[in-house]
Parts: structure tokens; C-alpha cells; sequence
């Protein structure tokens, strides 16, 4: 059974709840992420996404920081869990990517892309992505 630690991606940009949008976006740009868990003490305090910035940032007029758009209740996995219980957390809460959590901190990033590739958590991850998409076109 593939775990969690095998797929995700380990080399994480995060932000801090005091930077400003720009210096977050500007992040997403050198990373090719459309997100970016926000940390503050490595721990996972919440998650910001491009369409965040788009949607809650530049729609006030201001040049508000992370904190101000940034979604919190964030959704996270254990390394130790496997492939299945993530497409199935991601199916459920409706998103593509969990940040992996160990002892409180952040050691990595799940996307739903890294499900994907590998072929015994294909059908999950497609089943996820249905699943997911299908929701959020309603």
C-alpha cells in the first residue's frame, strides 16, 4: 500500500500570515503552485490560493496581507496514511491538495496530480477528481 510520504512533494514554499499578496503571489509564480500553505511556527494555520488573491484580495481596493484572504479550518493528512484515505479526505472536503503534517509541523505537500501518477491510486484519484470537479461546477 503506497503511502502518503512516498508521493508528496517535500520541497514546500509557505508563506507566513504577514506577507503581503504580492510576495505570495510572486511565490506561486517561481513555484508553479496555484496555492500555498500559510505557516506560522511550522504549523499549518491556513492555505491561500491563487484565486484567493483574485477573488477575496483585489476585489477590497487594498493591498491586504495573507491573513485577510487566506481560508483556515485547513484539511491535513499524516505521511504515514495512505493514498486511499488522502483521495478520499480530498473527495470529501472537496480539494486538490492537503498539506502533510508530522508531530504539528509541515514535512510536505499532497497533490490530487500526485495520486494520479501512481497507477494503483489512479481509480481513487480519478474517482476524486470527479467527484471534486462535479461539485464545484454546481
Amino acid at each position: 500500500m503506497m503511502k502518503v510520504r512516498d508521493l508528496m512533494s517535500t520541497n514546500v514554499e509557505a508563506a507566513s500570515n504577514q506577507d503581503s499578496l504580492s510576495n505570495v503571489a510572486s511565490k506561486m509564480q517561481s513555484k508553479n503552485v496555484g496555492s500555498v500553505p500559510v505557516v506560522e511556527n511550522g504549523q499549518v494555520v491556513g492555505m491561500i490560493t491563487d484565486r484567493d488573491i483574485a477573488t477575496r484580495g483585489l476585489t477590497n481596493g487594498t493591498e491586504d496581507n495573507v491573513s485577510n484572504v487566506m481560508s483556515q479550518n485547513v484539511v491535513t493528512i499524516s505521511p504515514d496514511a495512505s493514498a486511499e484515505e488522502a483521495a478520499a479526505l480530498m473527495s470529501q472536503n472537496q480539494i486538490r491538495r492537503l498539506p502533510v503534517v508530522e508531530n504539528g509541523n509541515l514535512v510536505g505537500m499532497l497533490a490530487l496530480g500526485d495520486l494520479a501518477v501512481q497507477q494503483k491510486s489512479d481509480q481513487s484519484a480519478g474517482g476524486a477528481l470527479s467527484q471534486i470537479s462535479e461539485n464545484q461546477t454546481r
